[in-house]
């Protein structure tokens, strides 16, 4: 039997949580390029939504220097925003572990802005509380390279899952045969460099046909 360090991702077995990609946190991250955090957090996203994995969101002071959740991440998961009394360590926030809890998974897809304070609080709560989570790194983002690094290292010791949004979709689409495999590699080619090899095969393809 598989342990809980290498069983996969399964669209069955997780759900995402997106803590805190708010428009005034997100102006002030320096690790990542801003373009590529857009573009990660759209691929991991739409990954979850492809693949029916139920998401939960959450914001920290919406109305006020943190600004409202990025309307790129509003217009796919939707509208619903758990938007939290005070808490900063959104597992405090009795909504928000209620709505963790409400769908029976165990494994948390999740990903926060500022990496060290948004993801890394949450993630060590709820690995202390039985939850395996996968902390997708390339679609958070924090002051500079070394408080990530700080932070990937520390929730590396608490036993949290450090991944990346591309890695979690591969671990979730499983098998190109599958009924998600083209769609889910559809995702991956829209949000990263896999895009050119899906270019390249279909203009192969569209030549062959041509030449029959």
């Amino acid at each position: 039997m598989p342990d809980k360090f290498s069983e996969f991702l399964t669209s069955d077995n997780a759900v995402l949580a997106m803590i805190d990609h708010q428009t005034g946190l997100l102006a002030s991250v320096r690790d990542i390029q801003p373009e590529t955090l857009r573009k990660n957090i759209n691929g991991l996203t739409n990954m979850a939504k492809t693949a029916g994995i139920p998401s939960v969101v959450s914001a920290s002071l919406s109305e006020g220097p943190n600004g409202p959740i990025l309307s790129d991440i509003t217009s796919v998961l939707g509208d619903t925003v758990i938007n939290r009394a005070g808490e900063i360590n959104a597992w405090k926030s009795p909504e928000f572990k209620a709505a963790i809890e409400a769908t029976g998974r165990k494994k948390v897809i999740m990903a926060g802005i500022v990496t060290d304070v948004c993801l890394l609080f949450p993630a060590l709560s709820a690995v202390a509380e039985g939850y395996e989570v996968y902390a997708v790194v390339d679609a958070s983002g924090t002051w500079d390279e070394v408080t990530r690094d700080a932070a990937m290292l520390r929730m590396s010791q608490a036993g949290v899952k450090v991944t990346t949004w591309a890695s979690a979709l591969a671990e979730v689409m499983d098998d190109w045969r599958s009924n998600q495999g083209y769609p889910l590699g559809g995702v991956l080619g829209g949000h990263s460099a896999y895009g050119l090899v899906c270019e390249s095969y279909l203009a192969q393809q569209a030549q062959q046909d041509s030449a029959e």
